[in-house]
């Protein structure tokens, strides 16, 4: 049985893949740890926890001995529109945690898994179908250090044997976790508000496309790619994985079918249109599928309807 290592427990995805990856491994073997301790609920509830400061290696480094630990989720991140207010932060916990994970891993002889992020393209990317291989210059910080972290894990794993496996994941919708500052989060305010306001008002311009996944295919994502037979692995350091891709007039039109009388307007914010208007609209799995047979659950349609269900009962 695995003994896993979250970091970042506390975060967008760490929140929720914590709490699944105890319902498969066992509560006592999945250490929840973040840097906001300590923790609360269910992640101290139900398992193990302990303070981490991904940027400080020892953190890292006595945790892993104290638990035995041969499985690390790094999940730390600054995420985009937060990392272009302070990039020197967004630098020191996207590229330093990534560093001293890897080096603990090469230590430890622990699996570790990075995720990456459509983030990690720019504007010289092919923005449709963008390919598994091809050429990656983002215009933001949080791009900069997800293509930091890829080429980092992929020398790590060349030079020194450590199974580094990563996803490059779209934008991450929820019906559990809040929106944490990325430029992809309006796809998931846009749900709440419908419920709690019958309107909303959008960020990005109409026929701005970018990827999509909704969260429960995301933590599976994260699942499969560290049990998959590392022999069929071509690509490791990072994987293309996506279930859709949508402009926010889609989402609304999808919304509207269970909520006739939702209405949105724009309000763009020039911040965050110009990091969407650098990432792709819509990018090429089909390695994933090939190397460790990805297939997403939830398109846009069962998505929406499973959302206003789950927050009908959360919000009213």
């Amino acid at each position: 049985m695995k003994k896993i290592l979250v970091i970042g427990a506390c975060g967008q995805i760490g929140s929720e893949l914590t709490p699944a990856l105890r319902k498969i491994y066992g509560n006592n073997n999945v250490v929840a740890a973040d840097c906001l301790y300590p923790l609360k609920g269910e992640l101290v509830d139900s398992g193990p926890s302990c303070k981490i400061d991904a940027t400080q290696i020892e953190d890292i480094a006595t945790t892993v001995k104290q638990y035995n630990i041969d499985t690390i989720y790094n999940l730390a991140a600054i995420l985009s529109a937060k990392a272009e207010a302070n990039p020197m932060l967004g630098w020191e916990v996207g590229v330093g945690a990534v560093l001293n994970c890897l080096e603990v891993a090469r230590e430890f002889h622990c699996q570790l898994f990075t995720p990456s992020s459509i983030g990690a393209f720019g504007t010289g990317t092919p923005p449709d179908n963008t390919p598994q291989d091809t050429i990656q210059r983002p215009k933001t910080i949080y791009g900069v250090t997800k293509v930091t972290g890829e080429l980092l894990s992929d020398y790590y794993f060349k030079r020194f044997g450590v199974d580094t496996r990563s996803v490059r994941y779209p934008g991450l919708i929820s019906n559990i976790t809040l929106p944490g500052g990325g430029t992809t989060d309006y796809a998931v305010d846009i749900y709440y508000s419908a419920i709690r306001n019958g309107k909303f008002t959008c960020p990005l311009r109409q026929g701005t496309f970018m990827d999509m996944m909704y969260m429960p295919d995301a933590l599976r994502a994260a699942i499969d790619i560290m049990e998959a037979d590392s022999t069929k692995l071509i690509h490791r350091n990072s994987f293309n994985v996506t279930a859709m891709s949508f402009d926010p007039e889609m989402i609304a039109t999808e919304i509207k079918k269970h909520i006739p009388n939702f209405t949105m307007d724009y309000q763009i914010d020039e911040l965050r249109q110009g990091i969407a208007d650098s990432w792709p609209n819509s990018m090429d799995d089909s390695c994933a599928r090939a190397e460790w047979d990805w297939k997403p659950d939830y398109d846009l349609v069962s998505m929406t309807e499973d959302m206003i269900t789950v927050l009908r009962e959360k919000l009213l």
